[in-house]
Parts: C-alpha cells; structure tokens; sequence
C-alpha cells in the first residue's frame, strides 16, 4: 500500500487506531486533514491546515509522518505541547502503530539545569537572596539523578524562581566546549538524541534561535530531517520576529554585571578591581533605566527618530554611549585574564557583544524594521522585521533542493478567510495548499453567544467596572466555573480586584487573578473548581491565556471577554504594520486590525468547548461586535452558537447548566 491507503486504513472504522488507542473514534474531519498531509509528504510540498477545536489534529499529522518512515521535526510553540507530544501522544501511536521509532525531545538551553552554572552559584557572590538557597539544595539533591537535567522534571519548581537564572545556561554565558562540564552537559545529551532520532520534538523559538544565530543545534538536525511539521503554527510570526531582529535588555547587562563579578572574585581575586569594574558597568546599566522614568509596565514607546518618544535626546544619547563605554571597559579588563578561564574568554565575547548592539541602537533602524523601547521593570531595546516572510522564503523553504522537504503548518485558529491570509502573508506561505477543517462539534445545541447591548463602550470610565458587577453576578448564579478573558493587564487588575471585593465577605466564590501563582497551578486549581468543598472559581486571565488552555468538562461554562482584542493602535509594531499596509494601497483596518481581533476572538473563544460533551456560553461585552457593520465579519468567525438576544435568556442558560451540573451523577 502506498502512504494514503495506509493512512486511510489506519483511520477507517475497524482500523488500527480503533483497535489499539482507547476512545477513538472515526471523525471525517480528522480523516480528512489525515489524508491531506500524507498527499503533501508524498508530493513533497507545503501544507497550511487550519484544524478547529475537536477535529484531533495531532493524530491527522502524526500518523502519516510516522507511517512514512521518514525523519520528522515537530514544533510546538509551548513547552507544555512538547512534553505532551512526547511524553503521551507520540508513545501512543508508536506503539499502536507497531513501528520501531526512536524519539528524541530537545528544549533551549534555558531548560535544562548547567551543571557549571550550578556549581558557580554555590558561591555567596553568585546568590542574589538567601531564600534561594533551599531551592538551589533541592536541585543539587535532583541533579544527581537526573538523566535528562530538563527541569521541568523537578517538581513544584516555580517557574519564576530566581534560582533558574543562576542554574541554566544561555547563550550569552554559555562557555561551550570550553567548559570543564562539557562532556556532562545536558543540553548537548539533548542535541545528540536529537540527531540519532527518528522523530524529534523541538518547539518555536528553539526553531527560529537557530535560524538567527546557528546554536541551538538545529541547524545540524534539519538537513536530515524530511518532514517538518509545525503545531500551535499561529504563533509562528510572532515568534520569529522576535529572533530575526535585535534587542538587547538591561537586565542582560546587571546578569552581566553579577557573572563578571561572581567568576573575577572567584578565579581572579586580586588581579582587577572586580568589584569596582561591576559596580561602573551596573552604575551605567541603572542609569540608561533610569533616564527612561517611570512607566506603566509594558509601555512600548516609539522610536522612529534618533531617540525614543518623551525622553530627552542629550540625556538618552549620553546614557546609550556610557552604556556602551562600560561595555568596552569591561572587554579590555577581562583581556587581561581571558587565558586563566574560559569563563573570562566567554565574559569578554558576551561585554564585546553588548557593546557592538549598544552602538547599533545608538545609529539609524535598519530599513524595513521598526523599532521601539519597551519599559518595565528593565529597558527592552527592539529592532524587528515587520513579518517573516522573507526569512521562511530564503532559509526555510528555499534552505533545501526544491521539492526535498514536506513542510506542514496548523493550528485551530489560521485566518478568518477561505486563503488564510492572516497566517500565510506574514508567513511568506501564499502558494502553499490550503485546507480548513471545521470542528465536529455541535455548537449550536452545546454553546451559545450572548452580547450585552445596554453596555458603556469600552472606551468610557465605567466599563471595566460594569464587566466586573455584571461577571459577578452571572458567576454567582453559576456557582464559578468562569474565566474571564481581558484584553489588557490593567482591565485584568482592576476586575479582579472588583470581583475579589465582591465576594469578599460571602466566600462564595474563590477569585484567581493571572500573576497571583504560577500558571500551571491556577489552571489546577481552577479545573478542581469546586470540588473537595471548596469554593467556586473565577479566573481573571489576559495574554497567554487566550490559547493553549485546556479545562473539558464543567470546571469552565462561561467564558467573558471584556471587549474585542483589536491590536492596540499605538503599538509601535501595529503602527509600522499599518503604514506598511496602506502604502501599497489598502485598507490597514479591514487587512490588519480585522483578522488580527477575529483571530484573536476565534482563540478566546476556544476555550470554551473542549469535548463533545462540553456545553457552555461565550458573553462578549461589547456593544460594538452588533452595532458596528464590521461585528458580522467578527461574528462570523465564532463557532455557529446559539445567539441569546437578553439577559434573562442568558440567566436561564446559566440555570440550565447549573442543573445539568448538579444532576448529572
């Protein structure tokens, strides 16, 4: 048999996929998209498949990437899909499927614990807080077992622990084969799997790290590779843009400042003033912060002159060239003693690196990027290319003899067009094959729609607040089990503090807020809802949580969108977008504001139904998704729910669900 008719069998009813994995069923759509990418494997062509929610994409491409008998790449744009990937679905099918298949799973550098770094932060000069200290002796206890050094083995490690920055390695610290932990090092384990793999998990940014600066390893592994598929490939240019460009942080600088001074002190006690040479480098780090001032986190300010909007050219000039002085300073210093360790030799390449991008942003934005100043916490210099288009071109589909590769791209959510131009402009992707596959689910029995008319707008004071009295109410009646979804962080902290206020004295409901734990245990703690006597859940998310989350079940019915997620007009990428749009002739609202909030919208929405069984509401607030002509174009990228015209018709949905809730056994 050829690949289709293997394929086609392994699907059909009877076959070796209902025989052997529990719960499969035949679906027409998975078959479908199935078959569509075993025709692109054979005709060695690119694939773009948009595959909504339930359709059971990851089976459609797996199947025929693995019945090939070719070497597969799959990307993931979320470490979360990778470990899912490899540690559960490609298992599955491997062994229904009776093939002897090795796999391989390889993560940046960021993942996986530098046994160098870890034995540096044993040091007092390496330790930022002595509460790092327990964690630090926990990982040091884990190492010595580990196989892997993938930390996301280690658990109840929060991710936003400091002690991850002092035990990973990055590319700027990263001292390669000098190390004297080389021939131990995880990350190059990782990268030798990789290449001896059948198949290898990778995810989006290891991807596109390697495509702008060749060390991540996967330069090595895609010359062997004939099939390279791309999950969650929505994210793609998002992604890309963020390491096709340059950007340089001075949180990058004080690391800097802490590392130079941890090594000198430790390797090179008496030979430079390390203590004074960090403290300049640092004092000129806190100084270019400084000029900036204060700033709502995530401000991004235009910077399409010589400085950055609002600031002062003298001041930021002169912070830009101290910055890039001490950077120089630190380089000649190192020099000195670069022969006595690699440590030096790697501190001196990285103060040599700094310098060379400091003096980049002192000059003009290169021709076709846009660049800005992002204020938090830290300065984020950015240069970026508006899309990645000429990069898939050149290094991606033209890295290789023409028609030598198999490249598929999918997520649930691709455009809001029959063409997917959303996906496939920014993408370099337009004279890839198209195919859409809609969700088997029944939405307009299992889901309905409701759009509050009697809403301020979302520009006027009280909106945030009537979404927050109103999110209250409609939780209330059930019983939790909501998520709301806000397009901005500031929305995001003023209804949860609205919420919490609330119901602060029934205790009826438990409020999460984003940022209040780490991800992966609100999203526990919201599936448990209210189980084992405890209290209800409202989750208060924005960003990150649009997509990716998955809660089946009755822990999430409602889900509440603040307002439509149009791109905010004054961000310095959408503004150069828009620009570049209009002046060739067409509408940037209708080519990029649009798709960018139907596509956004279709996400949110998404994590409502999950399964089959799943039955729930979507309430969008506002007004303008039906007053507005373009909210039809809006409407009509949601799932074909059930409309609710009022606020009784939605309470008596809620009334439904809670019952159905309380009655099923």
């Amino acid at each position: 048999m050829d690949l289709e008719q293997q394929v086609e069998a392994a699907f059909a009813p009877g076959g070796i996929l209902s025989r052997t994995t529990d719960h499969f069923m035949p679906r027409t759509g998975q078959t479908d998209m199935a078959m569509a990418v075993a025709r692109a494997i054979e005709g060695a062509y690119p694939l773009v498949v948009e595959a909504s929610t339930g359709v059971g994409k990851t089976f459609s491409y797996l199947v025929p990437a693995l019945l090939s008998g070719e070497r597969v790449m799959l990307s993931t744009a979320t470490k979360a899909l990778q470990d899912q990937l490899f540690g559960r679905d490609l298992p599955k099918l491997v062994q229904a499927l009776g093939l002897p298949l090795s796999m391989a799973l390889l993560k940046g550098r960021g993942s996986y614990l530098c046994l160098h770094r870890m034995q540096q932060a044993r040091s007092e000069a390496m330790m930022p807080e002595r509460s790092t200290l327990h964690a630090l002796a926990r990982i040091e206890q884990w190492s010595q077992t580990t196989r892997t050094g993938d930390l996301a083995e280690l658990p109840g490690l929060d991710e936003r622990s400091p002690v991850i920055a002092l035990v990973t390695s990055t590319r700027d610290n990263c001292l390669g084969s000098a190390c004297p932990s080389f021939r131990a090092c995880h990350v190059n384990l990782a990268r030798r799997e990789a290449l001896a793999a059948d198949v290898v998990v990778i995810n989006h940014h290891l991807f596109f790290a390697d495509l702008a600066v060749r060390e991540s390893g996967v330069a090595e592994l895609l010359p062997t590779v004939r099939i390279a598929i791309f999950d969650e490939a929505h994210q793609l240019n998002e992604t890309g843009i963020q390491f096709l460009g340059k950007n340089i942080t001075t949180g990058q600088l004080l690391d800097f400042c802490r590392d130079m001074l941890g090594v000198g002190l430790q390797l090179a006690r008496g030979l430079v003033d390390w203590q004074t040479l960090a403290a300049q480098t640092e004092r000129a780090a806190r100084e270019l912060r400084l000029c900036v001032g204060k700033a709502f986190p995530g401000t991004k300010l235009r910077w399409t002159e010589a400085v950055p909007e609002t600031l002062d050219e003298a001041a930021w000039t002169l912070a830009l060239v101290q910055m890039a002085e001490a950077c120089d300073a630190a380089a000649q210093a190192l020099d000195s003693v670069s022969e006595l360790a690699p440590d030096f030799a790697r501190l001196q390449e990285r103060a040599i690196e700094f310098g060379e991008r400091l003096k980049h942003f002192a000059g003009p934005c290169q021709t076709g990027s846009v660049r800005w100043l992002e204020v938090g916490a830290q300065l984020r210099l950015v240069e970026s290319p508006l899309d990645i288009a000429q990069a898939v071109q050149s290094k991606v589909l033209g890295s290789s003899p023409e028609g030598a590769k198999t490249w598929v791209f999918t997520s649930a959510t691709l455009g809001d067009d029959d063409k997917l131009t959303w996906f496939t402009q920014p993408c370099g992707l337009a004279g890839a094959q198209i195919l859409r596959v809609g969700s088997p689910f029944d939405y307009a029995v299992q889901a309905a729609v409701y759009v509050p008319q009697d809403f301020p707008k979302p520009g006027e004071p009280s909106h945030m607040a009537r979404v927050a009295e109103s999110a209250a109410i409609w939780a209330r009646r059930l019983g939790g089990r909501t998520m709301v979804l806000t397009t901005t962080l500031r929305a995001l902290r003023g209804i949860a503090d609205a919420l919490r206020e609330s119901f602060k004295d029934s205790g009826d409901l438990e409020v999460l807020a984003q940022g209040d734990l780490p991800k992966r245990v609100l999203i526990e703690r919201f599936r448990r809802g209210s189980e084992a006597g405890e209290a209800g859940c409202i989750l208060v998310a924005s960003a990150s949580f649009w997509e990716g989350i998955d809660v089946p079940g009755e822990a999430l019915q409602m889900v509440i969108i603040d307002k439509l997620p149009f791109p905010p007009p004054n961000d310095p990428m959408a503004e150069a977008r828009s620009r570049h749009i209009e002046s060739l002739g067409r509408s940037a609202f209708n080519d990029y504001f649009l798709p960018e909030a139907a596509v956004a919208l279709k996400q949110g929405a998404g994590r409502l139904i999950r399964r089959e069984s799943d039955q729930g509401v979507l309430v969008v607030c506002d007004t303008r998704l039906v007053t507005m002509g373009y909210g039809r174009r809006l409407l009509r990228a949601l799932p074909p729910m059930q409309r609710l015209s009022s606020e009784s018709e939605l309470l008596q949905r809620l009334d439904l669900l809670t019952k159905t809730c309380t009655t099923r056994p």
